[in-house]
């Protein structure tokens, strides 16, 4: 019960909120109608940061980002509403908490991962320094710092309690099953053709390259979840329905990069199950490189005569992936990474600058390379690529510090998941992993680490598996039950 005088000030504070808003509202400025969702982040980021997170995760999906909005111009930085704002207070309030001595967890700032991701940080700092459009870097560094902290090191912190770990795949689940459905009713109108799924999903999905890649990435938690014995009754049915909708939505999106990452999680899938010894992948990898070198010239011919381009027919949609001499689509990003290479040759050690490819590619063009889609205007996006992109903007250690994490985070995983007491952790483990490898495949064809829609996930499950490797690996299932709190 509220003291008489904090009754006064309550009513006195909010009287005054309720005439300078509705001055305002009355001048058609709505600025200050957020003003009290702006107080509550404010307490939840001070006193209850754990809800804050599962809160942002659930609306990682649904963010609609400022330049859907046509808002990017006058605010002059990009950002996802309301995720990215509040990620910038926790990063204000995560540095603000270093310099009060509260210290990240040795254990997870030693760790292989982390030191991939902090010198791949530093090195994107370093390269911000040389490159030709410092403004525009420092603000790619800006977002790719604030990503990192709210998904990677907050999120460390939140899987310490272990039941947190499966809570985060379902909140994404449950933000996305609404972008999902109002993705499918909305192309139905368009009898599910393949011109319309391209940006059907908009505005919470910039195009379907990037939803494909988020719904490949929560496909094998979705799978571990419908063959799990736990799950029974309603909740299976429940289950079951939400794996067909996903399903249902990857081959509405007529992404071919998620397909392709989708089977390529798949097959590692297989090798981790049947125990496949490394020396075996590494020699059928080699014996792979030698016979499509000595048949290069016969693969070159059967790609050209490929004419299949894009359709609504799956089958076709299918066999235009390999069509290298029509497509604009396959056309058009190996114009991106040829102008990518061209970028890399000519500053090879620092690049030339952290997401500058779209200003300065352009002149790295050949003529013969160009398509309909192509343009000199520095509108035609990035690279199409995670490998290729840092190796042109951050030269040769950007590209290698990001091959560095994933090599980590490989290991990281195989060595869990073997090793793992906790069947529970081995399959978390295992579906996390599954999630990044379709994402490692698809960043051959796309980048989106820029955004949170994907950030969340790739950082995400990849500090699933860290947290998995340093505090559960030697935990069984009654031991994590009996200790489900905080770890660390």
């Amino acid at each position: 019960m509220l003291s008489a005088s904090k009754r006064i000030w309550l009513i006195v504070i909010s009287s005054i909120f309720v005439f300078v808003n509705g001055y305002f509202i009355y001048k058609e400025q709505f600025i200050f109608l957020g003003f009290p969702f702006i107080i509550l982040i404010g307490y939840l980021a001070l006193y209850k940061m754990d809800l804050l997170l599962k809160i942002v995760l659930f609306f990682v999906p649904l963010s609609v980002s400022l330049r859907a909005l046509d808002l990017d111009k006058k605010a002059g930085l990009d950002m996802s509403l309301p995720t990215e704002p509040i990620l910038f207070g926790l990063l204000i309030l995560f540095i603000i908490k270093l310099f009060q001595g509260k210290a990240i967890d040795k254990n997870i700032l030693r760790h292989p991962v982390t030191v991939a991701i902090i010198f791949n940080a530093a090195w994107i700092l370093l390269t911000c320094i040389t490159s030709t459009h410092p403004m525009i870097s420092l603000k790619f560094l800006l977002s790719r710092v604030w990503l990192l902290v709210g998904f990677y090191f907050l999120l460390v912190e939140l899987f310490k309690r272990s039941k947190n770990i499966s809570q985060f795949f379902w909140l994404y689940l449950a933000g996305f099953l609404i972008v999902i459905i109002y993705t499918i009713v909305s192309h139905s109108g368009y009898n599910f053709d393949q011109e319309s799924a391209n940006w059907i999903m908009n505005p919470f999905f910039n195009d379907h390259t990037s939803y494909g890649a988020a719904l490949a990435f929560v496909l094998p938690f979705l799978t571990y979840q419908l063959f799990s014995r736990e799950i029974i009754g309603t909740k299976k049915l429940l289950v079951m329905l939400l794996y067909l909708i996903v399903l249902v939505a990857l081959v509405l999106s007529y992404t071919r990069a998620a397909w392709v990452s989708v089977l390529g999680a798949f097959m590692v899938y297989l090798v981790l199950k049947l125990k496949i010894k490394w020396w075996v992948i590494t020699a059928f990898t080699l014996l792979i490189a030698v016979v499509l070198i000595g048949s290069w010239t016969r693969i070159s011919l059967v790609l050209e005569s490929n004419k299949q381009d894009s359709s609504t027919d799956l089958k076709e949609h299918v066999s235009s992936i390999s069509n290298v001499s029509s497509d604009a689509s396959n056309l058009e990003r190996l114009n991106r990474w040829k102008s990518a290479y061209e970028m890399f040759k000519v500053n090879p050690v620092f690049g030339w600058g952290p997401g500058v490819y779209a200003f300065e590619y352009a002149p790295f063009q050949r003529s013969y390379d160009k398509t309909i889609i192509s343009t000199n205007a520095g509108d035609g996006g990035n690279a199409h690529s995670e490998y290729l992109g840092p190796l042109s903007e951050t030269g040769i250690l950007g590209s290698l510090s990001f091959i560095a994490i994933i090599l980590t985070t490989t290991i990281s995983a195989v060595k869990t998941y073997k090793n793992a007491a906790s069947k529970r952790i081995k399959n978390l483990v295992l579906v996390a992993f599954l999630g990044l490898v379709s994402y490692y495949i698809h960043g051959i064809l796309n980048n989106f680490l820029d955004t949170d829609k994907i950030s969340s996930l790739f950082w995400g499950m990849t500090a699933v598996i860290v947290v998995a490797d340093i505090y559960f690996k030697k935990m069984t299932d009654q031991e994590l039950d009996q200790s489900n709190d905080y770890v660390g």
